[in-house]
């Protein structure tokens, strides 16, 4: 059985709405939340694969974003870092929903759970 033609590349990465809506802008923000850094795993939330979408409207962002654990001690540091990049870079009143999917190691870069050891 064959894949569909527009099915995504790696189905645990979903598609930001941003991507589609202002694509320039969503494109500016991946470039700032790779600055923000999980201390424990010494990799950005982007390459961990925790922001899970961005929405943008005229007034204001909305980041969805998870942790690689519920119990992350820096995880109220990370959540608030990437909502003050976000806001800093649209110059926009910024929101920040923590989602309820489990991490994943699938949900990573490509190459990057080698890096960890993972593999």
């Amino acid at each position: 059985m064959s894949e569909p033609t527009n099915a995504p590349s790696k189905p645990n990465r979903p598609e930001w709405e941003a991507r589609k809506t202002h694509p320039e802008l969503a494109e500016q923000v991946e470039k700032t939340l790779r600055t923000v850094v999980d201390p424990e795993l010494g990799m950005d939330i982007i390459t961990l694969g925790l922001i899970r979408n961005l929405q943008i409207s005229d007034e204001s962002a909305n980041l969805v974003m998870i942790l690689t654990t519920p119990f992350c001690p820096y995880g109220p540091a990370i959540l608030e870092a990437a909502r003050r990049k976000v806001e800093e870079t649209l110059q926009k009143p910024t929101t920040i929903e923590l989602g309820t999917e489990i991490w994943e190691r699938d949900m990573m870069e490509e190459g990057a759970a080698e890096m960890l050891g993972l593999w």
